[in-house]
């Protein structure tokens, strides 16, 4: 009894003072490993969510991403959002410079996406080479689907540029963002053509569409992405290791792997 017990307390003495150093630990452990906040435009979806996973994976920082079209970023900068990055097309951060929300040199280039054709999974191809190709398999469909965002807002154009938005018009369904675009033509029927940003065509192919192609090159857009700090990020430790995670070569090869040029 006397040796058993003499072990017994020589193992409540170890755990006594090992209590202050494992407390310290979860302490350090605590301190360093913080909450991102980011906003993101849906475009850069397929990407960011891949680089996101690594860096946590990699740092033990938590990112908490809320996606949104650029036109809904556009008008937080003046909400009073509270996040710690803002992912989008620079004309949208600048909002956020101009409202004081964040600062122009802390801003990282992600890449730029372009416009692509899709259909459902099965459905027959249209052609889409040359803008006349383009053209006559637009006013050939029997509906058109695509979003209300910044992809849209260049496809409204483009399309009384090209002298049909008249003919289209009565045959348009439109979203306020890309996954209600993607899942009415995963779900269509008949000759339907939807549009939208390359990368999340791809990536929806997992859900029944297939990805016909990029626009003609004579009339394709591009629109650029970047990512800044916001204010309230600009102290976080967490939020300039995460922005600058962005920038570095391995985040770039996820970026370019999901469309984003």
């Amino acid at each position: 009894m006397g040796i058993y017990h003499s072990k017994m307390m020589t193992g409540v003495l170890r755990c006594l003072l090992l209590l202050p150093l494992t407390v310290w630990w979860l302490q350090m452990n605590n301190a360093t490993a913080g909450e991102i906040r980011v906003l993101s435009a849906g475009a850069v979806e397929p990407g960011i969510l891949k680089i996101i996973d690594k860096f946590r994976r990699e740092t033990g920082h938590d990112v908490k991403i809320t996606f949104a079209t650029a036109p809904a970023i556009s008008k937080r900068a003046g909400a009073g959002e509270t996040v710690d990055i803002v992912i989008a097309p620079p004309v949208v951060l600048d909002e956020w410079v101009k409202a004081e929300k964040a600062a122009q040199a802390d801003r990282v280039t992600i890449g730029r996406i372009g416009v692509g054709v899709m259909v459902r999974a099965g459905a027959p191809l249209p052609k889409i080479a040359t803008v006349d190709e383009f053209k006559q398999s637009l006013l050939s469909a029997e509906s058109l689907v695509y979003n209300q965002a910044s992809t849209g807002i260049y496809l409204e154009g483009l399309f009384e540029r090209l002298g049909i938005a008249s003919q289209l018009k009565s045959k348009t369904t439109r979203y306020p963002d890309a996954a209600a675009v993607l899942s009415h033509v995963s779900k269509g029927h008949g000759n339907e053509i939807g549009l939208g940003a390359t990368t999340v065509i791809i990536e929806g192919e997992s859900i029944g569409l297939k990805f016909v192609g990029p626009l003609p090159e004579e009339i394709q857009n591009y629109t650029a992405y970047a990512a800044i700090l916001a204010a309230e990020g600009a102290g976080s430790v967490a939020a300039r290791e995460f922005a600058r995670y962005l920038a570095a070569p391995l985040a770039k090869k996820v970026f370019a792997s999901a469309g984003i040029e």
